[in-house]
């Protein structure tokens, strides 16, 4: 059987506020659900905070294997409903100003856990600096968080305007977070691809919203993932149909040509399955 590719998805949005970590944390947690294989890598590298939303201590975290104190593999903890998660640091000036070089031995280093792996999500920081892009850049999906406010549409423009203009990204997909209405996340898909459309050349797909719910806000004071702590929520309830959503998306077949997660998976030739 060859070798399959792992969906490697970055979840961002420029802004901080968005609800991206829990969109990261969640929808992680759903795919697993649904029998994917799940990794969350907290790509937050200054100031994590995965481990926090779900009650979880890390002795080891991506500042000691920069630091070549042990290996990826050393790092990963087991979460709820078996994903994996590997944590970044809290607080770790350094790791906020890796080097590219830095960047690139941290992204190849998955290369050795793509075995066990179905889908990797990346819980990017917030904003458009070096860290965000690069994560970003290295991933076949991108998942642009948007909430209902005008600092939210800007910054999410500016982050795909960055991509597109100095990385030549075309494709991205859009999730409405914290709506009140199914046609709010609608309208503000529409709001955003009438600037897309105007300014830039890329294709925006959207991909669902998820509506504002307390549960959300229970669940972090009880340091666990609303999917986990309150299933039947109406916000667990979306998170399980994006996942199913994500689950029809197309793994990538070939490389890029630029540095990206499990690239040699790409780079090999896979064997023909369909005989």
């Amino acid at each position: 059987m060859g070798i399959s590719p792992v969906q490697v998805i970055a979840v961002t949005g420029g802004k901080g506020g968005v609800g991206k970590t829990n969109v990261a944390v969640n929808l992680a947690l759903a795919l697993a659900d649904l029998g994917q294989r799940v990794m969350l890598l907290d790509a937050d590298l200054g100031l994590a905070n995965v481990d926090v939303l779900l009650g979880l201590r890390p002795k080891r975290t991506l500042a000691d294997v920069v630091a070549g104190r042990c290996s990826l593999r050393d790092v990963v903890l087991t979460g709820p409903s078996g994903v994996y998660i590997v944590p970044a640091a809290s607080g770790t000036q350094s790791m906020v100003h890796l080097s590219s070089m830095q960047h690139a031995g941290l992204i190849n280093a998955f290369s050795e856990l793509a075995n066990d792996l179905d889908v990797l999500i990346v819980d990017t920081a917030a904003g458009i600096g070096n860290e965000v892009v690069n994560f970003t850049r290295a991933a076949q999906e991108i998942l642009l968080v948007v909430t209902d406010e005008p600092t939210s549409i800007t910054d999410v423009y500016a982050l795909i305007k960055l991509l597109n203009r100095d990385y030549g990204i075309t494709r991205f997909r859009m999730l409405a977070n914290m709506t009140h209405s199914a046609q709010e996340g609608r309208n503000l898909f529409a709001k955003l691809t009438r600037v897309t459309d105007r300014f830039l050349d890329v294709a925006l797909q959207y991909v669902g919203a998820i509506p504002y719910d307390e549960m959300v806000r229970k669940a972090v004071q009880k340091r666990s993932a609303v999917y986990e702590a309150y299933p039947q929520s109406k916000c667990a309830l979306a998170f399980r149909a994006v996942a199913q959503k994500i689950n029809t998306w197309p793994l990538p077949t070939a490389p890029r040509g630029q540095l990206e997660f499990f690239i040699e998976r790409l780079i090999q030739p896979v064997a023909d399955t369909s005989a």
